[in-house]
Protein backbone atom coordinates (compact mmCIF):
# COMPACT_ATOMS: atom_id res chain seq x y z
CA UNK A 1 0.00 0.00 0.00
CA UNK A 2 1.89 2.61 -1.26
CA UNK A 3 1.06 6.61 -1.26
CA UNK A 4 4.49 8.04 -2.06
CA UNK A 5 4.77 9.33 1.29
CA UNK A 6 8.12 8.73 4.11
CA UNK A 7 6.36 5.87 5.74
CA UNK A 8 4.92 3.79 2.54
CA UNK A 9 8.07 4.18 0.76
CA UNK A 10 10.06 2.89 3.65
CA UNK A 11 7.76 0.09 3.79
CA UNK A 12 8.30 -0.57 0.18
CA UNK A 13 12.13 -0.90 0.41
CA UNK A 14 11.32 -2.75 3.71
CA UNK A 15 9.16 -5.44 1.14
CA UNK A 16 11.64 -5.56 -1.79
CA UNK A 17 14.83 -6.19 0.69
CA UNK A 18 12.38 -9.18 1.66
CA UNK A 19 10.02 -10.48 -0.97
CA UNK A 20 10.97 -11.56 -5.08
CA UNK A 21 7.64 -9.95 -6.06
CA UNK A 22 5.98 -6.45 -4.91
CA UNK A 23 3.09 -5.09 -6.03
CA UNK A 24 2.07 -1.25 -5.39
CA UNK A 25 -0.81 0.08 -5.05
CA UNK A 26 -2.08 3.81 -4.26
CA UNK A 27 -5.71 5.61 -4.11
CA UNK A 28 -7.04 8.49 -5.26
CA UNK A 29 -10.07 9.37 -2.88
CA UNK A 30 -10.30 13.52 -3.48
CA UNK A 31 -7.48 14.30 -1.16
CA UNK A 32 -6.57 17.64 -0.83
CA UNK A 33 -3.03 16.75 -1.03
CA UNK A 34 -3.44 14.83 -4.36
CA UNK A 35 -0.18 15.75 -5.26
CA UNK A 36 1.05 12.98 -3.44
CA UNK A 37 -0.24 10.74 -6.49
CA UNK A 38 2.15 12.36 -8.44
CA UNK A 39 5.04 11.94 -5.77
CA UNK A 40 4.47 8.22 -6.23
CA UNK A 41 5.42 7.86 -9.26
CA UNK A 42 8.57 9.90 -9.22
CA UNK A 43 9.30 7.32 -6.24
CA UNK A 44 8.91 4.36 -7.77
CA UNK A 45 11.09 5.53 -11.01
CA UNK A 46 13.91 6.54 -8.65
CA UNK A 47 13.73 3.15 -7.04
CA UNK A 48 14.45 1.38 -10.29
CA UNK A 49 17.00 3.83 -11.69
CA UNK A 50 19.12 4.10 -8.37
CA UNK A 51 18.42 0.61 -6.64
CA UNK A 52 19.05 -1.96 -9.35
CA UNK A 53 19.03 -4.93 -7.06
CA UNK A 54 15.49 -4.17 -6.15
CA UNK A 55 14.18 -2.76 -9.41
CA UNK A 56 13.21 -6.06 -11.02
CA UNK A 57 11.61 -7.28 -8.24
CA UNK A 58 9.29 -4.26 -8.72
CA UNK A 59 5.75 -5.19 -10.43
CA UNK A 60 2.93 -3.60 -11.48
CA UNK A 61 1.26 -0.51 -10.11
CA UNK A 62 -1.81 0.34 -9.51
CA UNK A 63 -4.28 2.83 -8.08
CA UNK A 64 -7.78 2.56 -7.47
CA UNK A 65 -10.74 5.68 -7.08
CA UNK A 66 -12.03 5.94 -3.52
CA UNK A 67 -14.24 8.57 -4.09
CA UNK A 68 -17.13 8.18 -2.08
CA UNK A 69 -14.92 9.42 1.40
CA UNK A 70 -14.91 12.58 -0.40
CA UNK A 71 -18.77 12.49 -1.28
CA UNK A 72 -19.48 11.47 2.73
CA UNK A 73 -16.67 14.23 3.32
CA UNK A 74 -16.05 15.85 7.05
CA UNK A 75 -12.31 15.74 7.00
CA UNK A 76 -9.71 18.62 6.58
CA UNK A 77 -8.10 15.93 3.86
CA UNK A 78 -11.11 16.06 1.36
CA UNK A 79 -12.66 19.27 2.46
CA UNK A 80 -10.76 23.02 2.36
CA UNK A 81 -11.12 23.71 5.93
CA UNK A 82 -8.54 24.00 8.98
CA UNK A 83 -7.07 21.60 10.56
CA UNK A 84 -7.99 21.37 13.98
CA UNK A 85 -8.93 18.71 16.93
CA UNK A 86 -12.39 17.66 17.13
CA UNK A 87 -14.52 16.78 20.48
CA UNK A 88 -13.47 13.18 20.46
CA UNK A 89 -10.29 13.93 20.97
CA UNK A 90 -9.08 13.23 16.83
CA UNK A 91 -7.77 15.77 14.72
CA UNK A 92 -10.27 16.17 11.82
CA UNK A 93 -7.14 14.97 9.17
CA UNK A 94 -9.17 11.73 10.45
CA UNK A 95 -11.03 10.28 7.29
CA UNK A 96 -13.34 7.61 9.07
CA UNK A 97 -12.78 4.15 7.32
CA UNK A 98 -10.46 5.20 5.02
CA UNK A 99 -7.70 2.54 5.89
CA UNK A 100 -10.55 0.28 6.26
CA UNK A 101 -11.71 0.45 2.57
CA UNK A 102 -7.74 0.46 1.83
CA UNK A 103 -7.44 -3.03 3.15
CA UNK A 104 -10.32 -4.41 1.97
CA UNK A 105 -9.52 -3.16 -1.94
CA UNK A 106 -6.39 -4.50 -0.93
CA UNK A 107 -6.75 -7.91 -0.24
CA UNK A 108 -9.50 -7.73 -2.96
CA UNK A 109 -7.01 -7.28 -4.91
CA UNK A 110 -4.03 -9.44 -3.80
CA UNK A 111 -6.44 -12.28 -4.07
CA UNK A 112 -7.06 -11.53 -7.94
CA UNK A 113 -3.27 -11.42 -7.94
CA UNK A 114 -2.14 -14.26 -6.42
CA UNK A 115 -0.42 -12.06 -3.90
CA UNK A 116 -0.15 -13.81 0.06
CA UNK A 117 1.04 -10.22 1.95
CA UNK A 118 -0.12 -6.60 2.47
CA UNK A 119 2.21 -4.72 3.82
CA UNK A 120 1.20 -1.07 5.11
CA UNK A 121 3.13 2.01 6.97
CA UNK A 122 0.55 2.22 9.61
CA UNK A 123 2.02 3.31 13.14
CA UNK A 124 0.42 3.55 16.44
CA UNK A 125 3.95 4.42 18.10
CA UNK A 126 4.39 8.27 16.62
CA UNK A 127 0.84 9.03 15.12
CA UNK A 128 -1.94 11.06 15.01
CA UNK A 129 -4.22 9.38 17.27
CA UNK A 130 -6.21 7.66 13.95
CA UNK A 131 -8.06 4.58 15.43
CA UNK A 132 -8.13 2.65 12.29
CA UNK A 133 -3.59 2.99 11.89
CA UNK A 134 -3.95 0.50 15.39
CA UNK A 135 -2.17 -2.70 15.74
CA UNK A 136 -5.71 -4.39 17.12
CA UNK A 137 -7.53 -2.73 14.27
CA UNK A 138 -4.87 -4.39 11.74
CA UNK A 139 -5.31 -8.06 13.24
CA UNK A 140 -9.35 -7.56 12.86
CA UNK A 141 -8.54 -6.54 9.66
CA UNK A 142 -6.37 -9.51 8.99
CA UNK A 143 -9.17 -12.06 10.15
CA UNK A 144 -12.01 -10.44 8.65
CA UNK A 145 -10.04 -10.88 5.12
CA UNK A 146 -9.13 -14.09 5.48
CA UNK A 147 -12.76 -14.78 6.30
CA UNK A 148 -14.09 -13.13 4.08
CA UNK A 149 -11.66 -14.21 1.33
CA UNK A 150 -11.44 -18.10 2.10
CA UNK A 151 -7.53 -16.76 1.46
CA UNK A 152 -4.49 -17.10 3.56
CA UNK A 153 -3.34 -13.42 3.59
CA UNK A 154 -1.23 -11.42 6.23
CA UNK A 155 -0.82 -7.95 6.96
CA UNK A 156 2.53 -6.39 8.03
CA UNK A 157 3.28 -3.41 9.71
CA UNK A 158 7.02 -2.89 9.95
CA UNK A 159 6.55 0.70 11.33
CA UNK A 160 3.25 0.17 14.19
CA UNK A 161 6.42 -0.05 17.12
CA UNK A 162 8.85 2.63 16.00
CA UNK A 163 8.61 5.96 15.79
CA UNK A 164 9.33 8.66 13.22
CA UNK A 165 13.28 8.85 14.16
CA UNK A 166 13.61 5.05 13.84
CA UNK A 167 11.34 5.09 10.66
CA UNK A 168 14.39 7.65 9.23
CA UNK A 169 16.89 4.82 10.76
CA UNK A 170 15.30 2.20 8.91
CA UNK A 171 15.30 3.61 5.41
CA UNK A 172 19.32 4.37 6.35
CA UNK A 173 19.67 0.27 7.06
CA UNK A 174 17.34 -0.26 4.29
CA UNK A 175 18.80 1.71 1.44
CA UNK A 176 21.80 4.21 3.33
CA UNK A 177 22.19 7.12 2.25
CA UNK A 178 20.58 7.06 -1.06
CA UNK A 179 17.36 6.02 0.14
CA UNK A 180 17.26 8.34 2.91
CA UNK A 181 17.80 11.29 0.10
CA UNK A 182 15.08 9.82 -2.22
CA UNK A 183 12.56 9.92 0.63
CA UNK A 184 13.62 13.67 1.56
CA UNK A 185 13.84 14.67 -2.16
CA UNK A 186 10.66 12.77 -3.76
CA UNK A 187 8.33 11.92 -1.14
CA UNK A 188 5.32 13.41 0.07
CA UNK A 189 3.53 14.02 3.51
CA UNK A 190 2.51 17.42 3.45
CA UNK A 191 -1.48 17.84 4.20
CA UNK A 192 -1.30 21.00 2.13
CA UNK A 193 0.34 19.57 -0.71
CA UNK A 194 3.31 21.92 -0.53
CA UNK A 195 6.21 20.91 -2.94
CA UNK A 196 7.83 24.73 -3.22
CA UNK A 197 10.02 24.28 0.03
CA UNK A 198 12.42 21.84 0.77
CA UNK A 199 13.49 21.90 3.99
CA UNK A 200 16.05 19.36 5.58
CA UNK A 201 13.46 16.43 6.28
CA UNK A 202 11.91 17.44 2.78
CA UNK A 203 9.00 19.22 1.21
CA UNK A 204 6.20 20.69 3.50
CA UNK A 205 4.40 23.50 4.77
CA UNK A 206 6.13 22.71 7.77
CA UNK A 207 3.05 23.38 10.25
CA UNK A 208 0.28 20.93 9.32
CA UNK A 209 0.63 17.28 11.40
CA UNK A 210 1.93 15.27 8.74
CA UNK A 211 5.02 17.80 8.49
CA UNK A 212 5.28 17.89 12.28
CA UNK A 213 5.80 14.35 13.00
CA UNK A 214 8.20 14.15 9.92
CA UNK A 215 10.35 16.97 11.13
CA UNK A 216 10.54 15.90 14.43
CA UNK A 217 11.24 12.25 13.44
CA UNK A 218 13.83 13.90 11.59
CA UNK A 219 15.57 16.00 14.31
CA UNK A 220 15.23 13.09 16.27
CA UNK A 221 17.27 10.80 14.19
CA UNK A 222 19.96 13.71 13.49
CA UNK A 223 20.53 14.53 17.54
CA UNK A 224 20.89 10.72 17.87
CA UNK A 225 23.43 10.35 14.95
CA UNK A 226 25.07 12.83 16.46
CA UNK A 227 25.47 11.65 20.20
Amino acid sequence: MFSGGQDSTTCLAHALSKYDRVETLGFDYGQRHSVELQARLTVLQQLRAQFPQWAHKLGEDHVLSLDVLKQIGGSSLTEDVAFAMQADGLPNTFVPGRNLLFLTLAGALAYRRGLQVIVTGVCETDFSGYPDCRDDTMKAMQLALNLGLERRLRIETPLMWIDKAATWQMAQDLGGDALVQLIVQDTHTCYEGTRDVLHAWGHGCGHCPACDLRAKGWQRWHAAQAA
